[in-house]
């Protein structure tokens, strides 16, 4: 990924933001009546409006301020996704086994983070890192002691001797942010009152490294 800025969006104005999650399919009608249905995508790709979630003149001018920073489109960002941004359900505390990372061989020390939504698996690339916790075989593991986390990649790296053994389940659990940027290069801003401003919309979009 290029131009990556390891900075969160306006935390306040994210979780007032709208959108979700976006598939690409082709569906072809054959002469028979039946549908013949392809997956153009092997993961989907998230979208958001931000501007719902600017309420105050201070928010106006926070999101114009890391507008200009990242100079429009151009530099990626940290964007927490109102909807779904922990390893755990909506409600329910983040634990170590939340999420199922992969086996263990005795020899592999680096794995993934992930979320699963049924067959489907989402790659995590951007934890929050301090919320990060890793258990193998359900027994919860220290950082830095047994693994670090790469925060830019969402990888867990297990030390030279801490390695999970043959057979051993790691699993993991942590908030995450979406490696974002903006889906234009111009705001259109307005002043309500004295008091509030509102930008109709900030079309946001996810990058994929």
């Amino acid at each position: 990924m290029q131009a990556f800025h390891d900075i969160r969006f306006p935390l306040g104005v994210s979780f007032g933001a709208t959108g979700g999650p976006e598939w690409k399919n082709e569906i072809v009608s054959l002469t028979s009546g039946h549908e013949q249905r392809n997956a153009r995508w092997a993961a989907s790709r998230h979208h958001y409006d931000a501007g719902t979630g600017v309420r105050s003149l201070i928010d106006l001018e926070t999101v114009l301020t890391f507008f200009e920073a990242r100079r429009g489109s151009l530099h990626a960002f940290r964007f927490r996704d109102p909807f779904d941004h922990q390893s755990c359900a909506a409600g329910k505390p983040i634990a170590a086994t939340d999420q199922a990372l992969g086996q263990g061989d005795g020899k592999q020390a680096i794995f993934q983070l992930r979320k699963h939504y049924g067959d489907h698996i989402r790659l995590i690339t951007k934890p929050q890192v301090s919320s990060v916790r890793v258990a193998v075989a359900g027994v919860e593991k220290r950082e830095p002691t047994d693994f670090v986390v790469d925060v830019l990649t969402g990888r867990i790296v297990f030390q030279p001797g801490r390695l999970p053994p043959a057979g051993s389940v790691v699993t993991a659990g942590f908030a995450f942010d979406v490696p974002v940027r903006f889906d234009a290069d111009r705001l259109t801003i307005s002043i309500k009152s004295f008091q509030a401003g509102e930008i109709p919309t900030i079309p946001i979009i996810e990058v994929k490294a």
